[in-house]
Protein backbone atom coordinates (compact mmCIF):
# COMPACT_ATOMS: atom_id res chain seq x y z
CA UNK A 1 0.00 0.00 0.00
CA UNK A 2 3.24 2.02 0.99
CA UNK A 3 4.27 1.30 -2.27
CA UNK A 4 1.15 2.22 -4.46
CA UNK A 5 1.07 5.56 -2.47
CA UNK A 6 4.38 7.05 -3.52
CA UNK A 7 3.96 5.67 -6.82
CA UNK A 8 1.02 7.82 -7.39
CA UNK A 9 2.47 10.55 -5.56
CA UNK A 10 5.61 10.90 -8.13
CA UNK A 11 3.04 10.63 -11.25
CA UNK A 12 1.02 13.11 -10.32
CA UNK A 13 4.20 15.69 -9.69
CA UNK A 14 5.50 15.16 -12.68
CA UNK A 15 2.06 15.73 -14.34
CA UNK A 16 2.44 18.91 -12.31
CA UNK A 17 5.75 19.68 -13.49
CA UNK A 18 5.08 18.97 -17.36
CA UNK A 19 1.73 21.29 -17.08
CA UNK A 20 3.41 23.97 -15.76
CA UNK A 21 6.61 23.92 -18.48
CA UNK A 22 4.01 23.70 -20.62
CA UNK A 23 2.23 26.85 -19.35
CA UNK A 24 5.63 28.51 -19.09
CA UNK A 25 6.37 27.78 -22.85
CA UNK A 26 2.88 29.41 -23.80
CA UNK A 27 3.91 32.82 -22.38
CA UNK A 28 7.39 33.01 -24.02
CA UNK A 29 5.97 32.32 -26.80
CA UNK A 30 3.26 35.43 -26.94
CA UNK A 31 3.99 36.96 -30.29
CA UNK A 32 5.80 40.60 -30.72
CA UNK A 33 3.36 42.27 -33.44
CA UNK A 34 5.54 45.01 -35.45
CA UNK A 35 5.94 48.88 -34.49
CA UNK A 36 3.78 51.85 -35.15
CA UNK A 37 3.98 53.60 -38.41
CA UNK A 38 3.00 57.58 -38.47
CA UNK A 39 2.69 59.45 -41.96
CA UNK A 40 2.83 63.05 -42.23
CA UNK A 41 0.90 65.34 -43.69
CA UNK A 42 2.30 67.20 -46.89
CA UNK A 43 4.16 70.93 -46.36
CA UNK A 44 2.18 73.43 -46.21
CA UNK A 45 2.33 77.26 -46.51
CA UNK A 46 0.95 79.06 -43.61
CA UNK A 47 0.35 82.85 -42.19
CA UNK A 48 1.93 84.12 -39.59
CA UNK A 49 -0.69 83.72 -36.55
CA UNK A 50 -3.07 81.98 -38.46
CA UNK A 51 -4.36 78.33 -37.81
CA UNK A 52 -4.64 75.14 -39.46
CA UNK A 53 -5.16 71.26 -39.30
CA UNK A 54 -2.51 69.13 -40.02
CA UNK A 55 -3.76 64.76 -40.00
CA UNK A 56 -1.10 61.97 -39.51
CA UNK A 57 -2.50 58.77 -39.76
CA UNK A 58 -0.70 56.06 -38.20
CA UNK A 59 -0.89 52.06 -38.52
CA UNK A 60 -0.75 50.16 -34.96
CA UNK A 61 -1.03 46.48 -35.01
CA UNK A 62 -0.57 45.53 -31.37
CA UNK A 63 -2.96 48.71 -30.74
CA UNK A 64 -2.99 52.15 -30.10
CA UNK A 65 -2.60 53.54 -26.88
CA UNK A 66 -1.14 57.60 -26.87
CA UNK A 67 -0.27 60.11 -28.96
CA UNK A 68 2.44 63.42 -28.29
CA UNK A 69 3.08 66.49 -30.14
CA UNK A 70 5.43 69.09 -30.32
CA UNK A 71 6.26 71.96 -32.84
CA UNK A 72 8.54 74.31 -33.50
CA UNK A 73 8.00 78.33 -34.64
CA UNK A 74 4.44 77.79 -33.65
CA UNK A 75 1.63 76.07 -31.32
CA UNK A 76 0.81 72.39 -31.71
CA UNK A 77 -2.43 71.06 -29.86
CA UNK A 78 -4.31 67.83 -30.34
CA UNK A 79 -7.58 68.37 -31.79
CA UNK A 80 -8.72 64.55 -32.62
CA UNK A 81 -7.06 61.69 -30.95
CA UNK A 82 -6.56 57.86 -31.65
CA UNK A 83 -9.04 55.44 -30.61
CA UNK A 84 -7.68 52.89 -27.77
CA UNK A 85 -6.64 50.11 -28.82
CA UNK A 86 -7.24 51.23 -32.63
CA UNK A 87 -4.69 49.43 -35.11
CA UNK A 88 -5.09 52.29 -37.15
CA UNK A 89 -6.31 55.49 -37.57
CA UNK A 90 -5.64 59.15 -37.33
CA UNK A 91 -4.65 62.20 -35.12
CA UNK A 92 -5.51 65.54 -35.89
CA UNK A 93 -3.32 68.06 -34.63
CA UNK A 94 -3.91 72.23 -34.66
CA UNK A 95 -1.01 74.28 -35.62
CA UNK A 96 -1.17 77.83 -35.09
CA UNK A 97 2.35 79.50 -36.63
CA UNK A 98 4.52 82.11 -34.61
CA UNK A 99 4.82 85.51 -35.80
CA UNK A 100 8.52 85.20 -37.63
CA UNK A 101 8.59 84.00 -41.06
CA UNK A 102 10.62 81.02 -41.81
CA UNK A 103 10.47 77.05 -41.35
CA UNK A 104 7.82 75.71 -39.01
CA UNK A 105 7.37 72.00 -38.58
CA UNK A 106 4.46 69.43 -35.69
CA UNK A 107 6.30 66.19 -34.92
CA UNK A 108 3.71 63.67 -33.66
CA UNK A 109 4.81 60.48 -31.85
CA UNK A 110 2.26 57.35 -31.29
CA UNK A 111 2.92 54.64 -28.92
CA UNK A 112 1.08 51.12 -29.14
CA UNK A 113 0.06 48.70 -26.28
CA UNK A 114 3.50 46.59 -26.09
CA UNK A 115 5.04 50.26 -25.23
CA UNK A 116 6.40 50.77 -29.26
CA UNK A 117 6.65 53.99 -30.45
CA UNK A 118 7.12 56.05 -34.59
CA UNK A 119 6.97 59.80 -35.33
CA UNK A 120 6.50 61.73 -38.21
CA UNK A 121 7.18 65.08 -38.61
CA UNK A 122 5.09 67.47 -41.17
CA UNK A 123 7.77 70.60 -42.36
CA UNK A 124 5.32 73.79 -42.62
CA UNK A 125 6.66 77.25 -44.29
CA UNK A 126 5.36 80.68 -42.28
CA UNK A 127 4.89 83.60 -44.18
CA UNK A 128 4.76 87.11 -43.46
CA UNK A 129 0.79 88.52 -44.43
CA UNK A 130 0.45 89.88 -47.37
CA UNK A 131 -0.33 93.36 -47.40
CA UNK A 132 -0.32 94.57 -50.63
CA UNK A 133 -2.69 93.91 -53.79
CA UNK A 134 -2.77 94.51 -57.13
CA UNK A 135 -6.20 95.36 -58.43
CA UNK A 136 -6.17 95.49 -62.39
CA UNK A 137 -9.72 94.58 -63.17
CA UNK A 138 -13.13 96.18 -62.03
CA UNK A 139 -14.82 95.02 -59.08
CA UNK A 140 -18.19 93.29 -59.71
CA UNK A 141 -19.02 91.90 -56.57
CA UNK A 142 -19.01 93.40 -52.94
CA UNK A 143 -15.61 93.95 -51.79
CA UNK A 144 -13.51 94.57 -48.69
CA UNK A 145 -9.56 96.87 -48.72
CA UNK A 146 -8.47 96.17 -44.97
CA UNK A 147 -6.95 98.12 -42.18
CA UNK A 148 -2.86 98.16 -42.48
CA UNK A 149 -2.68 97.31 -46.02
CA UNK A 150 -2.07 98.79 -49.14
CA UNK A 151 -4.06 98.71 -52.95
CA UNK A 152 -2.44 98.71 -55.94
CA UNK A 153 -4.61 100.34 -58.72
CA UNK A 154 -2.64 98.86 -61.62
CA UNK A 155 -5.21 100.61 -64.16
CA UNK A 156 -8.55 102.32 -64.61
CA UNK A 157 -10.97 100.02 -62.00
CA UNK A 158 -14.58 100.55 -62.09
CA UNK A 159 -17.07 99.31 -59.16
CA UNK A 160 -20.31 98.40 -61.16
CA UNK A 161 -23.92 99.19 -60.56
CA UNK A 162 -25.10 96.65 -57.78
CA UNK A 163 -21.59 96.59 -55.88
CA UNK A 164 -20.29 98.25 -52.67
CA UNK A 165 -16.48 98.49 -52.52
CA UNK A 166 -15.81 98.81 -48.40
CA UNK A 167 -12.28 100.68 -47.88
CA UNK A 168 -11.57 100.43 -44.00
CA UNK A 169 -9.65 102.61 -41.96
CA UNK A 170 -6.24 103.08 -42.89
CA UNK A 171 -5.74 101.91 -45.92
CA UNK A 172 -3.62 103.00 -48.34
CA UNK A 173 -4.88 103.06 -51.81
CA UNK A 174 -1.75 104.00 -54.92
CA UNK A 175 -2.40 104.59 -58.64
CA UNK A 176 0.05 103.77 -61.34
CA UNK A 177 1.25 105.93 -63.31
CA UNK A 178 -0.13 106.26 -67.17
CA UNK A 179 -2.03 108.79 -69.17
CA UNK A 180 -4.54 108.78 -71.79
CA UNK A 181 -6.51 105.19 -71.89
CA UNK A 182 -4.17 103.59 -69.26
CA UNK A 183 -4.92 106.12 -66.52
CA UNK A 184 -5.47 104.76 -63.28
CA UNK A 185 -8.33 105.42 -61.27
CA UNK A 186 -10.93 104.48 -58.89
CA UNK A 187 -14.32 105.12 -60.65
CA UNK A 188 -17.32 104.53 -58.61
CA UNK A 189 -20.29 103.78 -61.27
CA UNK A 190 -23.87 104.48 -61.15
CA UNK A 191 -25.87 102.30 -58.99
CA UNK A 192 -22.61 101.18 -57.01
CA UNK A 193 -21.42 102.60 -53.74
CA UNK A 194 -18.14 103.22 -52.55
CA UNK A 195 -17.74 103.31 -48.26
CA UNK A 196 -14.52 104.77 -47.46
CA UNK A 197 -14.96 105.25 -44.17
CA UNK A 198 -11.21 106.22 -42.52
CA UNK A 199 -11.13 108.08 -38.99
CA UNK A 200 -9.12 111.07 -37.43
CA UNK A 201 -6.48 108.75 -36.81
CA UNK A 202 -6.35 106.32 -39.66
CA UNK A 203 -7.89 108.22 -42.59
CA UNK A 204 -7.70 106.40 -45.69
CA UNK A 205 -5.26 107.66 -48.30
CA UNK A 206 -5.07 107.45 -52.37
CA UNK A 207 -1.72 108.42 -54.02
CA UNK A 208 0.34 107.57 -56.38
CA UNK A 209 2.53 104.38 -57.05
CA UNK A 210 5.70 106.84 -56.65
CA UNK A 211 4.30 107.78 -52.92
CA UNK A 212 6.77 105.57 -50.18
CA UNK A 213 3.78 105.91 -47.75
CA UNK A 214 2.67 102.91 -45.43
CA UNK A 215 -0.24 102.80 -43.66
CA UNK A 216 0.14 104.90 -40.42
CA UNK A 217 1.76 107.54 -41.95
CA UNK A 218 0.14 111.51 -42.58
CA UNK A 219 2.96 112.96 -44.75
CA UNK A 220 4.83 111.69 -47.49
CA UNK A 221 8.17 110.78 -47.30
CA UNK A 222 9.49 111.40 -50.53
CA UNK A 223 6.72 113.53 -52.61
CA UNK A 224 6.93 116.98 -51.98
CA UNK A 225 3.16 118.46 -51.83
CA UNK A 226 2.87 120.42 -55.40
CA UNK A 227 3.75 117.32 -57.35
CA UNK A 228 0.78 116.42 -59.25
CA UNK A 229 -0.40 114.40 -62.36
CA UNK A 230 0.98 111.26 -61.34
CA UNK A 231 -2.23 109.13 -61.80
CA UNK A 232 -5.89 109.51 -61.79
CA UNK A 233 -8.19 110.17 -59.12
CA UNK A 234 -11.42 109.33 -57.55
CA UNK A 235 -14.44 109.60 -59.32
CA UNK A 236 -17.89 109.00 -57.90
CA UNK A 237 -21.23 108.89 -60.52
CA UNK A 238 -24.66 108.94 -59.56
CA UNK A 239 -28.58 108.88 -60.53
CA UNK A 240 -29.46 112.55 -59.45
CA UNK A 241 -30.50 114.72 -62.20
CA UNK A 242 -28.12 116.92 -63.58
CA UNK A 243 -28.17 119.96 -66.22
CA UNK A 244 -27.13 119.10 -69.75
CA UNK A 245 -27.85 118.42 -72.84
CA UNK A 246 -28.99 114.86 -72.07
CA UNK A 247 -30.48 113.34 -68.68
CA UNK A 248 -26.94 111.71 -68.32
CA UNK A 249 -23.67 111.87 -70.17
CA UNK A 250 -20.56 110.51 -69.64
CA UNK A 251 -17.86 112.04 -67.21
CA UNK A 252 -14.86 113.74 -68.60
CA UNK A 253 -11.73 111.85 -67.67
CA UNK A 254 -13.35 109.03 -69.23
CA UNK A 255 -13.10 107.50 -72.60
CA UNK A 256 -16.72 107.31 -74.10
CA UNK A 257 -16.37 103.79 -74.46
CA UNK A 258 -16.65 103.04 -70.89
CA UNK A 259 -20.39 102.74 -69.91
CA UNK A 260 -19.24 102.69 -66.20
CA UNK A 261 -18.88 106.53 -66.63
CA UNK A 262 -21.91 107.51 -67.49
CA UNK A 263 -23.73 109.56 -64.93
CA UNK A 264 -27.26 111.21 -64.18
CA UNK A 265 -30.49 110.48 -63.63
CA UNK A 266 -34.17 111.68 -61.74
CA UNK A 267 -33.34 110.39 -57.97
CA UNK A 268 -32.07 113.30 -56.25
CA UNK A 269 -31.88 111.27 -53.21
CA UNK A 270 -29.56 108.39 -54.33
CA UNK A 271 -27.21 106.94 -52.03
CA UNK A 272 -23.13 106.34 -53.76
CA UNK A 273 -22.23 105.31 -50.44
CA UNK A 274 -19.70 107.21 -47.62
CA UNK A 275 -16.63 109.42 -47.78
CA UNK A 276 -15.47 109.66 -44.15
CA UNK A 277 -11.48 110.72 -43.55
CA UNK A 278 -10.17 110.49 -47.02
CA UNK A 279 -6.90 112.42 -48.54
CA UNK A 280 -6.20 112.35 -52.21
CA UNK A 281 -3.18 113.00 -53.35
CA UNK A 282 -0.84 113.68 -56.82
CA UNK A 283 -3.71 112.93 -59.61
CA UNK A 284 -4.88 114.32 -62.48
CA UNK A 285 -3.28 112.51 -65.24
CA UNK A 286 -3.81 113.57 -68.43
CA UNK A 287 -6.28 111.58 -70.57
CA UNK A 288 -5.41 113.18 -73.76
CA UNK A 289 -6.37 116.95 -75.51
CA UNK A 290 -6.00 118.68 -71.55
CA UNK A 291 -8.13 116.40 -70.37
CA UNK A 292 -7.51 115.59 -66.95
CA UNK A 293 -9.27 113.71 -64.08
CA UNK A 294 -10.06 115.37 -61.10
CA UNK A 295 -8.75 114.87 -57.67
CA UNK A 296 -12.62 114.26 -56.53
CA UNK A 297 -15.19 114.02 -59.39
CA UNK A 298 -19.08 114.08 -58.76
CA UNK A 299 -21.02 113.40 -61.04
CA UNK A 300 -24.75 113.17 -59.90
CA UNK A 301 -24.16 112.10 -57.21
CA UNK A 302 -27.36 112.43 -54.45
CA UNK A 303 -28.24 113.67 -50.97
CA UNK A 304 -27.90 110.56 -49.48
CA UNK A 305 -24.11 109.96 -50.22
CA UNK A 306 -22.41 111.31 -47.29
CA UNK A 307 -19.01 112.69 -47.81
CA UNK A 308 -17.07 114.85 -45.62
CA UNK A 309 -13.75 114.99 -43.99
CA UNK A 310 -12.00 115.00 -47.36
CA UNK A 311 -8.67 116.58 -48.27
CA UNK A 312 -7.15 117.06 -52.17
CA UNK A 313 -3.41 117.66 -52.35
CA UNK A 314 -1.73 118.70 -55.27
CA UNK A 315 -4.17 117.35 -58.37
CA UNK A 316 -3.36 118.66 -61.76
CA UNK A 317 -6.75 119.27 -62.95
CA UNK A 318 -9.64 120.91 -60.28
CA UNK A 319 -9.43 120.08 -56.46
CA UNK A 320 -13.20 119.38 -56.40
CA UNK A 321 -15.80 119.93 -59.08
CA UNK A 322 -19.16 118.59 -59.07
CA UNK A 323 -21.24 117.80 -62.06
CA UNK A 324 -24.91 118.27 -60.92
CA UNK A 325 -26.92 116.22 -58.72
CA UNK A 326 -27.58 116.85 -55.03
CA UNK A 327 -24.90 115.84 -52.33
CA UNK A 328 -23.59 117.84 -50.10
CA UNK A 329 -19.96 118.10 -48.50
CA UNK A 330 -18.39 118.92 -45.09
CA UNK A 331 -15.29 119.38 -43.91
CA UNK A 332 -13.23 119.45 -47.18
CA UNK A 333 -9.62 121.11 -47.90
CA UNK A 334 -7.99 121.09 -51.14
CA UNK A 335 -4.63 122.49 -51.15
CA UNK A 336 -1.84 123.04 -54.29
CA UNK A 337 -4.91 121.97 -57.54
CA UNK A 338 -3.35 122.74 -60.67
CA UNK A 339 -6.22 124.50 -61.85
CA UNK A 340 -9.22 125.53 -59.36
CA UNK A 341 -9.52 124.27 -56.22
CA UNK A 342 -13.56 124.30 -55.69
CA UNK A 343 -15.32 123.78 -59.56
CA UNK A 344 -18.80 123.76 -59.74
CA UNK A 345 -20.89 122.90 -63.28
CA UNK A 346 -24.70 121.83 -64.26
CA UNK A 347 -26.77 123.10 -61.63
CA UNK A 348 -25.45 121.31 -58.76
CA UNK A 349 -27.86 121.91 -56.04
CA UNK A 350 -26.01 120.77 -52.44
CA UNK A 351 -23.87 122.69 -49.85
CA UNK A 352 -20.23 122.94 -49.70
CA UNK A 353 -19.81 123.78 -45.55
CA UNK A 354 -16.50 124.29 -43.65
CA UNK A 355 -14.08 124.07 -46.55
CA UNK A 356 -10.61 125.25 -46.63
CA UNK A 357 -8.56 126.10 -50.01
CA UNK A 358 -4.94 126.84 -50.33
CA UNK A 359 -2.91 127.70 -53.64
CA UNK A 360 -4.76 126.57 -56.36
CA UNK A 361 -3.28 127.41 -59.91
CA UNK A 362 -5.95 128.98 -61.85
CA UNK A 363 -8.98 130.07 -59.38
CA UNK A 364 -10.09 129.31 -56.19
CA UNK A 365 -13.68 128.98 -57.38
CA UNK A 366 -15.30 128.66 -60.66
CA UNK A 367 -18.77 128.34 -60.12
CA UNK A 368 -20.73 128.08 -63.51
CA UNK A 369 -24.65 128.19 -64.35
CA UNK A 370 -26.89 125.29 -65.43
CA UNK A 371 -26.36 123.87 -69.35
CA UNK A 372 -29.67 122.65 -69.58
CA UNK A 373 -33.13 122.78 -68.76
CA UNK A 374 -32.63 121.80 -65.29
CA UNK A 375 -31.80 124.59 -62.32
CA UNK A 376 -30.76 123.89 -59.15
CA UNK A 377 -28.71 126.44 -56.53
CA UNK A 378 -26.17 125.77 -54.67
CA UNK A 379 -24.87 127.05 -51.66
CA UNK A 380 -20.92 127.60 -50.41
CA UNK A 381 -20.33 128.85 -46.75
CA UNK A 382 -18.17 128.51 -43.59
CA UNK A 383 -14.93 128.86 -45.71
CA UNK A 384 -11.41 130.13 -45.39
CA UNK A 385 -9.07 130.82 -48.93
CA UNK A 386 -5.31 130.82 -48.93
CA UNK A 387 -5.02 132.52 -52.26
CA UNK A 388 -1.42 133.02 -52.71
CA UNK A 389 -0.22 132.52 -56.13
CA UNK A 390 -3.75 131.33 -57.52
CA UNK A 391 -4.98 133.52 -60.59
CA UNK A 392 -8.14 134.78 -59.58
CA UNK A 393 -10.27 134.34 -56.68
CA UNK A 394 -14.22 133.98 -57.98
CA UNK A 395 -15.14 133.65 -61.40
CA UNK A 396 -18.67 134.08 -61.76
CA UNK A 397 -21.15 133.27 -64.64
CA UNK A 398 -23.79 135.38 -65.59
CA UNK A 399 -26.31 132.28 -65.23
CA UNK A 400 -24.25 130.93 -62.35
CA UNK A 401 -26.74 129.98 -59.48
CA UNK A 402 -25.76 129.86 -55.88
CA UNK A 403 -25.74 131.51 -52.17
CA UNK A 404 -22.39 132.68 -51.07
CA UNK A 405 -21.93 133.13 -47.09
CA UNK A 406 -19.09 133.54 -44.40
CA UNK A 407 -15.74 132.97 -47.13
CA UNK A 408 -12.56 134.85 -45.48
CA UNK A 409 -10.15 135.48 -48.31
CA UNK A 410 -6.22 136.25 -47.06
CA UNK A 411 -2.79 135.57 -48.74
CA UNK A 412 -4.09 137.65 -51.83
CA UNK A 413 -2.13 139.04 -54.82
CA UNK A 414 -2.58 141.78 -57.28
CA UNK A 415 -4.50 140.52 -59.88
CA UNK A 416 -6.45 138.20 -58.42
CA UNK A 417 -10.62 138.96 -58.41
CA UNK A 418 -13.87 138.22 -57.72
CA UNK A 419 -14.79 138.97 -60.87
CA UNK A 420 -18.81 139.77 -61.07
CA UNK A 421 -22.28 139.09 -59.44
CA UNK A 422 -24.42 136.47 -61.65
CA UNK A 423 -27.22 138.34 -63.09
CA UNK A 424 -29.49 135.55 -65.04
CA UNK A 425 -30.44 134.06 -61.13
CA UNK A 426 -31.21 135.83 -57.75
CA UNK A 427 -27.67 134.78 -55.72
CA UNK A 428 -26.77 135.82 -52.27
CA UNK A 429 -24.07 136.76 -51.34
CA UNK A 430 -22.91 138.07 -47.37
CA UNK A 431 -20.81 138.37 -44.47
CA UNK A 432 -17.43 137.77 -47.01
CA UNK A 433 -14.25 139.07 -45.15
CA UNK A 434 -10.90 139.65 -46.57
CA UNK A 435 -7.25 141.12 -45.85
CA UNK A 436 -6.51 143.07 -48.13
CA UNK A 437 -2.97 144.28 -49.17
CA UNK A 438 -1.56 147.43 -47.78
CA UNK A 439 -2.17 150.28 -50.65
CA UNK A 440 -4.68 148.53 -52.28
CA UNK A 441 -8.82 149.32 -52.07
CA UNK A 442 -11.55 146.26 -51.43
CA UNK A 443 -12.61 146.84 -55.27
CA UNK A 444 -9.46 146.42 -56.67
CA UNK A 445 -10.08 142.24 -55.62
CA UNK A 446 -13.55 142.43 -55.36
CA UNK A 447 -15.54 143.46 -58.54
CA UNK A 448 -18.87 144.26 -60.35
CA UNK A 449 -20.32 145.31 -56.85
CA UNK A 450 -18.80 142.37 -54.93
CA UNK A 451 -17.50 144.85 -52.94
CA UNK A 452 -20.49 145.80 -50.94
CA UNK A 453 -20.72 142.52 -48.84
CA UNK A 454 -16.87 142.31 -48.62
CA UNK A 455 -15.44 143.64 -45.47
CA UNK A 456 -11.59 144.38 -44.62
CA UNK A 457 -9.80 142.61 -41.92
CA UNK A 458 -6.73 142.66 -40.30
CA UNK A 459 -4.70 139.30 -41.28
CA UNK A 460 -5.97 137.04 -38.56
CA UNK A 461 -8.32 139.67 -37.18
CA UNK A 462 -11.47 137.37 -39.61
CA UNK A 463 -14.83 136.30 -37.50
CA UNK A 464 -15.92 133.93 -40.31
CA UNK A 465 -14.24 131.25 -42.04
CA UNK A 466 -13.32 127.28 -41.63
CA UNK A 467 -13.39 125.73 -38.49
CA UNK A 468 -10.13 124.62 -38.75
CA UNK A 469 -10.11 122.29 -36.06
CA UNK A 470 -11.75 120.14 -38.09
CA UNK A 471 -8.80 119.18 -39.81
CA UNK A 472 -6.39 119.18 -37.52
CA UNK A 473 -4.29 116.02 -37.04
CA UNK A 474 -5.39 113.54 -39.83
CA UNK A 475 -4.70 115.92 -42.67
CA UNK A 476 -1.11 116.42 -44.46
CA UNK A 477 -2.04 120.46 -44.59
CA UNK A 478 -2.21 120.81 -41.27
CA UNK A 479 0.35 118.72 -39.92
CA UNK A 480 2.40 120.78 -42.12
CA UNK A 481 1.54 124.00 -40.81
CA UNK A 482 -0.19 124.89 -43.85
CA UNK A 483 -3.41 126.27 -42.26
CA UNK A 484 -3.78 128.51 -39.21
CA UNK A 485 -6.38 131.59 -38.36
Amino acid sequence: MKKFNLKMIAMLMMSLLVGATIISCDDDDDPVLAAPTVTAPAGQEIVTGESLDLTFDFVTPAGFKSSAVTAANGTALIKTDGVNGATSGNVVVTFTAGNQPGAGSVLVTISDLQTQSDDATSVLTVVGEQTTFEINANISENTTWETGKVYILKTRVAVTAGTTLTIQPGVVVKGEAGSGANASALLIARGAQLMAEGTADAPIIFTSIADEIMPGEIVSPNLDPDLNGLWGGVIILGNAPISADAASVQIEGIPPSDQNGLYGGDNAADNSGIIRYVSIRHGGANIGEGNEINGLTLGGVGSETIIEYVEVIANQDDGIEWFGGTVNVHHAIVWNAGDDAIDTDQSWGGTLDNFVIINPGDECFELDGPEGEMVAKHTIQNGSVYALDADGLVDNDDNSNLDMFSVYFRDLNEGQDFDQIPTVYTCVFENLQATIPDGFAISDFFKGGSDAFTTNVGLGENTVGADLSKFQNWTWSSVSGQISK
